[in-house]
């Protein structure tokens, strides 16, 4: 019964973890999802800019410039710190690594069982409160201006 039981329960999570995977394509239609929404909440702040400080046509013009060349520069430095932060990690996957080694010399199997269980409902809380504030943004109130 225990085996039976297992088997399932190794056929179900085989199952789950596969169904997991994503194409290539998926991600491509993902990320170019993703590149209409950011443009079109863009459009939609620079509309409700317009709106509340009476902008004319001329001064969208240069702020749609201004934003895009910001872009351009952001996306410069993106990759320019690319390298930087695969090597930061890599070094933090490192550190993490010896922190297991070493718990697992100073505590009973049992407790590095249950130590490993306890990080990772904790990672998972963190990874759905992360999830939940992303869902969470909320537009700026009308009249709000920014220090900058």
């Amino acid at each position: 019964m225990k085996k039976l039981i297992l088997a399932i329960a190794f056929i179900g999570m085989g199952s789950f973890a596969m169904a997991q995977q994503t194409t290539p394509q998926d991600q491509q239609a993902r990320k170019a999802e993703m590149q209409q929404k950011m443009q079109q909440r863009e459009q939609e702040r620079l509309d409700q800019m317009q709106k509340d400080l009476n902008l004319n046509q001329n001064q969208v013009a240069q702020i749609k410039d201004l934003q895009a060349k910001r872009k351009v520069e952001m996306m410069a430095d993106f990759e320019k710190n690319k390298g930087e932060r695969q090597a930061k990690m890599e070094e933090m996957k490192a550190k993490r690594a010896q922190m297991d080694a070493d718990m697992k010399k100073i505590l009973t199997p049992e407790q590095y069982d249950k130590w490993q269980a306890d990080r990772k409902a904790k990672m998972e809380k963190r990874k759905a409160e992360m999830k939940d504030r992303k869902m969470m943004v909320k537009p700026m109130p009308a009249g709000t201006a920014n220090a900058n």
